[in-house]
Parts: C-alpha cells; sequence; structure tokens
C-alpha cells in the first residue's frame, strides 16, 4: 500500500533508521510490523504483550492491508523480546523527529519539563529499581515533545540537560520544579534562545528564603514604593472556589550570586488561595526566578501551563495508560513502552473529535476507520 493510503505510512518514516537488535537470518516478523502492531494496538486499550498479540489476531485482515507481516501476527513472547532488546535512545529519537514534524510551536510557547516513574517498571530478579523519565510537554499543543530517562543512581538535574538538547526550544518559556533550579541548565536555557520560570524550594541553599524574605518585606509595606507588577485571576467550579495572586520584583541584585543566572531578570511569588465547600481557605505561597522582562500575564501563563504537565501528561498516562499498574519490566522494554505510550497519547490529542482519550481509546478499538483517523491526525 503506498504511504498516501497507509494510516502508519508518515509515522513510520520516522522509525525507519531503528536497527533491528535480532540476528537477521532469525527474523520472522520485521520490526516495524512490529512497532505498528503495538502502538496501534495501545491506542486500542492494549497494555501487556499477550493483550497486544490478540488485538493482532482480531484485527488480522485489517492490518495486512498496510504492513507486510509475512509470517502474520508476532507472538506475546516476541514483542516482549524485541522491545527488551530495542535500543531506547534510537526509538527516542525517532519519536523526537515524528513530533518535530507535527508540532508547530508558536512564539511564547510554554514548554513545561517535569519527571514521572513508572512504579512497577522496578525489575527485582536483575536488581533494576522503577524507571523514572523526565519529559517536556508543550502546553499548547498539548503534546509530549520528548522524554529522557533519568540514570540509575542519578537524579533529574543530569536528565534535563540531555532533554534540552534534543529539542528545538528557541521562543518558547521553558518551565522546571524545584529540582530543575539550577544555573547551568538556566544558563543552557538562554544559550537556546528560551526564557525560563524556575520553581524554588529549599534546595538552593539560601536562595529559596532570599526570595522569601524579600517578598514577606515587600508584603508588609503593601509594595509601596517598590517596582513590581501583580495580576490576580479567579477559578470557580464544583464548590470551590481558587484565587491565584501574582507579583513579580525587580530587585534580583539584592539576591546572593544573583550574577550566577544567567538571563536573570525578575523573582515571582505565586500566592494560592483555595476555598471549598464553606470551609476555612487554606494558602500557599510559591517563589520563582523568571528570565522574562514584559508583563506579569506572561508569567501567569507560563506557571499556570507547567501545572498541566501533572494534570494532563501525568494524569493521562497514570488513568487513561495505567502506567503506574504496568508489569512490563525486563531489559529496555518498560523505557520503550513508555516512548510508546506517549506516540499514542500524542496521536490521540491531535485528533480533533470530541470526546475524552479514553472515549477514543475505546472507539478505535471499535472502529477501523477511526484509528486511520487518529494515525493520520
Amino acid at each position: 500500500m503506498s504511504q498516501s493510503t497507509n494510516p502508519s505510512g508518515s509515522l513510520l518514516t520516522h522509525f525507519e533508521t531503528l536497527e533491528d537488535p535480532r540476528t537477521a537470518y532469525l527474523v520472522e516478523h520485521p520490526l516495524l510490523d512490529i512497532v505498528a502492531l503495538t502502538i496501534c494496538s495501545v491506542i486500542c486499550g492494549a497494555e501487556t504483550w499477550e493483550e497486544i498479540e490478540a488485538y493482532g489476531h482480531s484485527k488480522l485482515n485489517w492490518l495486512k492491508t498496510f504492513l507486510r507481516l509475512p509470517n502474520g501476527i508476532p507472538s506475546h513472547d516476541t514483542i516482549a523480546r524485541v522491545f527488551a532488546l530495542l535500543e531506547p535512545t534510537q526509538l527516542q529519537e525517532c519519536f523526537v523527529s515524528w513530533v518535530k514534524s507535527i508540532a508547530e510551536l508558536s512564539l511564547g510557547e510554554v514548554i513545561s519539563i517535569d519527571g514521572k516513574s513508572a512504579r512497577h517498571s522496578y525489575d527485582t530478579g536483575a536488581g533494576k529499581g522503577a524507571i523514572h523519565m523526565v519529559s517536556a510537554w508543550a502546553s499548547e499543543n498539548q503534546l509530549v515533545l520528548g522524554q529522557v530517562k533519568v540514570a540509575d543512581k542519578s537524579n533529574e538535574i543530569t536528565a534535563i540537560p540531555k532533554l534540552l538538547n534534543i529539542l528545538d526550544i528557541s521562543g518558547c518559556i521553558v518551565t522546571i520544579d524545584a529540582m530543575g533550579a539550577q544555573t547551568e541548565i538556566a544558563k543552557q536555557i538562554i544559550d537556546q534562545g528560551a526564557d525560563y520560570v524556575l520553581s524554588l524550594k529549599g534546595n538552593q541553599g539560601t536562595l529559596h528564603d532570599d526570595v522569601k524574605q524579600l517578598f514577606d518585606w515587600a508584603c508588609k509595606t503593601d509594595f509601596n514604593d517598590i517596582n513590581h507588577e501583580a495580576y490576580q485571576t479567579i477559578d470557580k467550579g464544583h464548590g470551590r472556589i481558587e484565587v491565584r495572586r501574582y507579583w513579580l520584583l525587580d530587585k534580583v541584585e539584592h539576591l546572593e550570586n544573583a550574577e550566577r543566572w544567567k538571563g536573570l531578570k525578575r523573582v515571582g511569588m505565586i500566592e494560592s488561595e483555595r476555598r471549598i465547600d464553606g470551609r476555612p481557605p487554606t494558602t500557599e505561597r510559591r517563589y520563582y526566578l523568571t528570565s522574562l522582562d514584559g508583563g506579569i500575564e506572561r508569567f501567569a501563563y507560563a506557571s499556570r501551563g507547567h501545572w498541566g504537565v501533572e494534570n494532563k501528561l501525568h494524569w493521562s498516562l497514570d488513568v487513561i495508560f495505567h502506567e503506574d499498574d504496568s508489569r512490563i519490566r525486563k531489559g529496555h522494554a518498560p523505557e520503550n513502552m513508555t516512548t510508546i505510550r506517549k506516540i499514542a497519547l500524542n496521536l490521540l490529542a491531535k485528533e480533533s473529535s470530541k470526546g475524552s482519550k479514553k472515549a477514543k481509546r475505546l472507539k478505535a478499538g471499535w472502529d477501523n476507520d477511526f484509528l486511520v483517523r487518529v494515525l493520520l491526525a
């Protein structure tokens, strides 16, 4: 079937560079067939190797219209072995290449970077803990742009620079939680032509306390004679009222070692006040470093965009794709399957019809024509 009529054609062209880890003369099932079968089945709800095989048998005639399948559907053992052996960095590179072809990042788009563990991906027998992936999420596009695995006995600080290196972030706003608020990461973001909004906690020495004290002093004086910007949003729904107040101050020169933070223009504070069903309100304050220098609305937009990585990406992976429940553990399979899930998630997000991603997964499993729409989205 030609690529113009092949529902997986434009997607799979980005995966043609994958090197088959199997011994050539023993190969019965083409690698791209296995990858395409897995993507289709995961879109439609498959979560285990056995379910991927079962999906293949139930859709064999349809799959044969665009896949080679010279020896039919591979067994679940074959599928598991291939993904355990497949080099994950190659699959990641193919994924990023594909995403760049479908995502049009606008000037000022928020790219949120955050980590998530696949809780049951540990392999006790092999002495391996659960894998931890750091992902980049485009808030406007609602797409995963890329991901990098945190190395064993390491943390997100070492993974974030690697992730930034594979992304085109020029003109965007990069938001990162406190773990990633590091001077070298801030420098890399600026050097790659982007701005940053970095959350602060107690892991930056005295920096968090310095910024907190600066805002405490400003609040006591009601910001009189202090160059600042302020902004407020109110969200209501389901018996809940949340008021978010945003402030930006220019007084970064008073911070210790401020010069080490390349591009630093301002410090920010967000105060969230929540009222739920008449109960006493709760208030939380968070503090930030930012290179943004124009309009507090951009700071508010960026910080709200960052919450999408938790509320939309991580929530979807756990609730819709049940990633935390997955018992896939052998070799490189856990890392490779996080990539497959994110391919499926991106495809479902790009499909423009109304309905939840869960409903779209069900519909794709029932209706081959709808699955084609998802694959071509």
